[in-house]
Formats: structure tokens, sequence, C-alpha cells
């Protein structure tokens, strides 16, 4: 199995005012986030010629999409073979919450941790090589 996780592939967390907390990000750290979060743009340290990204979004603090989880954030990390690393995780005694869903910009799939921290795991497709 490759690595298992290759970067942070975003940062999620609740407000109760998320348009005004983007905002304040927007004019006081020059973060626009838009509707689904700011996108941060850097190149891959071993191939420079491959782009990649990571994320950055304020979430309405009645959002279900952190659950079970019990926190205001959830990391998203970057790796290479979601469905492998989700049955090895398995078998360790992770605890793997809902099914993998595909976009086009890759597939996700979600674990707890022993804190009870939804985590985000995100296996991009098609990023960009120069």
């Amino acid at each position: 199995m490759k690595r298992r996780v290759t970067g942070l592939g975003g940062v999620f967390f609740k407000s109760a005012h998320p348009e005004a907390l983007k905002q304040w990000y927007k004019e006081h750290l020059e973060i626009d986030s838009g509707e689904h979060g700011a996108m941060f743009n850097w190149r891959h340290h071993d191939d420079p010629s491959r782009e990649g990204n990571t994320v950055w979004s304020v979430f309405p603090d009645d959002t279900g999409y952190f659950d079970p989880g019990t926190r205001e954030f959830m990391f998203n990390y970057r790796v290479e073979n979601l469905e492998e690393l989700l049955r090895v995780l398995k078998k360790e005694g992770v605890e793997v919450v809902g099914e993998i869903e595909e976009y086009p910009y890759g597939k996700f799939g979600w674990i707890m941790d022993p804190d009870g921290n939804k985590i985000e795991l995100w296996e991009p497709l098609n990023e960009k090589t120069l």
C-alpha cells in the first residue's frame, strides 16, 4: 500500500453566522471563499508540473455534514487509494462512516477518530498536469 495520507485537503468549520464570517475573512485576510470555500492552489513537491489545492470552508452551525462527529470542525486529508485505505482502516478497527462518494474532482470517504471527530478522506481525481 502506498502512503496513507499525502497532505491536507481541507479545513472545514462551523459558524453561527457563516456569511458574515466569510466576509470578515475576505476583508481582513483576503480569503475569498465563495459558495464552496476558498481554494489554495499549490504544486506537488515531488512533481512541480502537478497542481493541487487545499480547501478552506465555513459551514452553518446546523449543518449535518459533520455528523456523526460532535466537533465544530472537520479535517479533510488527501489520500492516494481511498478504497484500499478504507479496507485497511476497517480491518484495524477504525469506524468507517457512510459509503464512498464519487464526483468529477475525486472520491470521498469518512472515518471517526477516538475523540469523536469525523475525518474526511479525499482521493483527488484529474489533478492538472502541465
